[in-house]
């Protein structure tokens, strides 16, 4: 066979043509990811704003005709009667108050949780912890509903009829009540704390246990006071995340709660803004309709208070530690 002498300038030349060839390539494949990314972002901003722009049009119908005062400030709500009464007030602070206390009571049980997988314990118990917490967050809420429904609300009546034994203005509610609702929405935020918990722990550099720990601190002293605050920032994006489903939560809740509009006390049987949506949507029609889309805003806005009020903690403290 015939070898073929190629001289040093067309081994460049081919080279070179080689080159500019993968570097076109390589700038059309770039410019369609960074097209796709656009189209993907633009969608998710058009999705938003629709969604809020029609929250805010449909929400906004029942203001005439009720009034925000009557709305907002009033206690009663009995759409059905004459004259029909549209008072939220304890609707807002039913959901108010379950989701602070289902909050308050799910993220230190799920931070610690997280620090103990992901600092404490051993990896074969590790492996058996982590895949219950996924299972936790893979059961469908409508179950968590039906086991509180079960197991909880009994548990509860036993305990209102024991707290209740001498009173006689008690509306006993067979455990259906804020509490209830409470330790259910405990139980679902759980999963959401402690994943994003510890994937922000786990992010933390080895170089900082080490440190801590070079200059004297304990274990614990290291995770609390080093760790943990340098995991911040995904912590609380957990805890966003788990607010988020406490307050969208419906099926759980509907089950539990028993479905009356009451002060949010204890033991009272309460309804929250979801419930109250779900439950006489199917029936409400005219003003009952459109007040049942004010009460799914109002429920909007909080949410979005509550992101706006993380992000500006968040930047806030970057710009502490920046």
């Amino acid at each position: 066979m015939n070898k073929i002498n190629k001289t040093p300038e067309a081994v460049k030349a081919t080279a070179n043509s080689s080159l500019k060839g993968n570097k076109k390539s390589k700038h059309a494949s770039e410019s369609v990811a960074q097209f796709i990314f656009l189209i993907c972002a633009i969608v998710a901003i058009l999705a938003v704003c629709s969604i809020t722009i029609y929250m805010f049009i449909k929400g906004t119908e029942s203001l005439k005709s009720v009034g925000i005062a009557d709305l907002l400030f009033k206690t009663v709500w009995a759409p059905t009667a004459t004259p029909p009464a549209y008072g939220i007030v304890y609707i807002i602070l039913s959901s108010i108050a379950g989701t602070t206390l289902a909050i308050l009571l799910g993220v230190p049980i799920g931070l610690l949780t997280a620090v103990f997988l992901t600092e404490i314990a051993g990896k074969k118990l590790a492996a058996v912890v982590q895949p219950a917490v996924e299972l936790l967050a893979a059961i469908p809420s409508v179950i968590y509903g039906l086991l509180g429904l079960m197991l909880l609300n009994p548990l509860l009546y036993k305990l209102e009829k024991h707290v209740f034994a001498n009173s006689t203005t008690h509306q006993y509610t067979g455990g259906a009540n804020l509490l209830a609702a409470v330790l259910v929405l405990a139980i679902m935020i759980l999963p959401t704390v402690i994943n994003m918990s510890a994937s922000a722990i786990r992010a933390v550099p080895m170089n900082l246990r080490a440190t801590s720990l070079a200059l004297g601190a304990t274990k614990i002293q290291t995770i609390f006071k080093v760790v943990v605050p340098a995991a911040k920032s995904g912590i609380i994006t957990g805890i966003v995340l788990g607010i988020g489903r406490a307050l969208g939560e419906a099926m759980a809740i509907n089950l539990v709660a028993g479905g009356s509009v009451n002060l949010p006390l204890p033991f009272n049987s309460v309804r929250f803004l979801t419930t109250q949506i779900v439950s006489e949507m199917s029936y409400a029609d005219g003003v009952h309709r459109q007040v049942l889309f004010t009460v799914g805003l109002v429920l909007y806005i909080f949410i979005m208070i509550i992101n706006l009020i993380i992000t500006f903690m968040q930047k806030k403290g970057e710009k502490a530690n920046g």
